[in-house]
């Protein structure tokens, strides 16, 4: 039997096929993803489907997809994802209908902590918390190895509780939500309000690093605003490990800076929670949806 798996991503959508057994990864790869509508993203993670289906032939296998957002309980529908055009829209059942067979749907967070919390930096800890700072900024929670979604599927959802309730506007209509500063999105739009022009995330943090005075106010705000999220964070969930993935992740200062700030602001005497790199790249999410596959 092989688990597939395939993470729909603000920027790529990512399939993965793992050996059900050994948990090999024996295919990978991504495409851009088309944001152009809902029917144009279905048609990717569709695509996608198809090539991996190629690959195995007749082998066996389950399916797990890892979205933005999270099926409603209430409604079956999709709610509360970063990208806009899949609210309200069943996709769960519009992808049965279109690959012709069962599969799981999970939040790309959860899929990402599960990952990392079996697989990879959260490996041999009980209590694991996933954190992904990328297009948006989410996470999950694994128990014991197991996903922990809680009753209306929002466990985790850290991106959006608010440390600064006068600040920028959120796309969930609450204002100075975690994911407005320290998103990718949001780290841009905070430059645009300070500077205004544009400029891509990486390119902050290189001409902060160059001296750039305006880039250095901003990254110094970034790394307040993670302090403070992540010290809500271990005050509510009080985790055995904190495993930081999505494409800010890899901003090296948040190892030693960013840490630093979390532990000014903690509620205790220090910081025993380690915070650490993803080790399993950004992989972790299609590797969680291969994992949870139905």
């Amino acid at each position: 039997m092989l688990r597939f798996g395939i993470d729909l991503g603000g920027t790529k959508t990512e399939g993965t096929i793992l050996d059900g057994r050994s948990g090999e990864r024996l295919f990978r790869e991504r495409i851009a993803t088309g944001q152009s509508s809902y029917d144009a993203l279905l048609t990717g993670v569709e695509r996608l489907y198809r090539r991996m289906a190629e690959h195995a032939g007749e082998t066996a296998h389950t399916l797990g997809i890892g979205t933005p957002g999270a099926v409603s309980a209430r409604t079956g529908l999709l709610k509360n994802s970063n990208t806009l055009c899949l609210n309200g829209r069943p996709v769960a059942h519009d992808l049965r209908a279109r690959l012709g067979r069962e599969l799981a749907l999970e939040n790309d967070a959860n899929c990402f902590a599960l990952a990392e919390a079996r697989l990879g930096a959260g490996r041999g800890r009980r209590v694991a918390f996933g954190v992904i700072m990328g297009t948006g900024c989410g996470g999950g929670i694994v128990i014991d190895g197991q996903i922990h979604s809680g009753l209306q599927s929002i466990a985790g959802e850290w991106g959006h509780t608010r440390i600064d309730p006068a600040g920028p506007q959120c796309y969930c209509g609450q204002r100075g939500c975690v994911e407005t500063f320290i998103s990718g999105s949001g780290l841009e739009a905070r430059y645009a309000e300070a500077c205004g022009e544009r400029c891509a995330a990486a390119e902050i943090v290189a001409r902060s690093r160059a001296g750039d005075e305006r880039c250095g106010r901003i990254m110094a705000a970034f790394f307040a605003h993670f302090g403070q999220a992540l010290a809500n964070l271990i005050a509510v969930l009080d985790p055995d490990i904190v495993v930081l993935g999505g494409g800010l992740s890899n901003i090296d200062e948040l190892y030693t800076r960013g840490v630093r700030e979390v532990a000014a602001r903690v509620f205790s005497d220090s910081l025993e929670t380690p915070i650490v790199r993803h080790a399993l790249g950004d992989a972790a999410g299609a590797i969680g949806a291969a994992l949870v596959g139905a």
